[in-house]
């Protein structure tokens, strides 16, 4: 069954949830998220909000456009099936790469480039030039890529002199 006939036939067929404003979530055969609240529904991405230290608890779903189609409060609020959907996008959405070497930032029109070295391998990214590295609690940095990936420093101390120098220029 194609994806957009799937979608269709949950938006006619599936029971509305009433803890949560109605929303009911479900996974797609392509693995999707796709949300329903009331008569409007769509496919979503997921979105953790602050404080990241409450990583249930107001979670943005996002419609195509980056548009918030629905918040959840707490997972809890969500029927058991609404929320093992949540649950298993949010582990997908939720990888952050561990930085322990910073090689490269250069600025260009509107953007950031940045290479690095994660626990993971090496990677490039890019940011926007107004979103800023931000400090975390406990020390750390965390910073977010155009796409949404994320990227932490948990000691910053622990980065060599050329990585820290490179860091700290961008950070508050």
């Amino acid at each position: 069954m194609s994806t957009m006939l799937e979608a269709q036939r949950l938006a006619r067929d599936e029971p509305a949830d009433s803890r949560n404003s109605e929303l009911v979530l479900r996974r797609l055969g392509d693995g999707r998220l796709y949300a329903r609240r009331e008569s409007l529904a769509c496919v979503v991405s997921v979105r953790r909000c602050f404080p990241w230290s409450e990583p249930g608890r107001f979670i943005s779903l996002r419609d195509e456009d980056e548009n918030e189609f629905a918040l959840v409060r707490d997972l809890h609020e969500l029927d058991a099936d609404s929320r093992l959907a949540l649950e298993g996008a949010l582990a997908e959405a939720g990888l952050v790469l561990e930085v322990v070497r910073v090689l490269k930032i250069e600025e260009e029109v509107e953007i950031r480039d940045w290479r690095v070295e994660t626990r993971q391998g090496p990677r490039s990214f890019q940011t926007r030039l107004d979103d800023w590295p931000r400090q975390i609690p406990g020390g750390g940095i965390l910073i977010r890529d155009v796409a949404g990936d994320l990227y932490q420093v948990s000691d910053p101390a622990s980065l060599d002199k050329s990585s820290r120098d490179l860091l700290w220029v961008f950070v508050d």
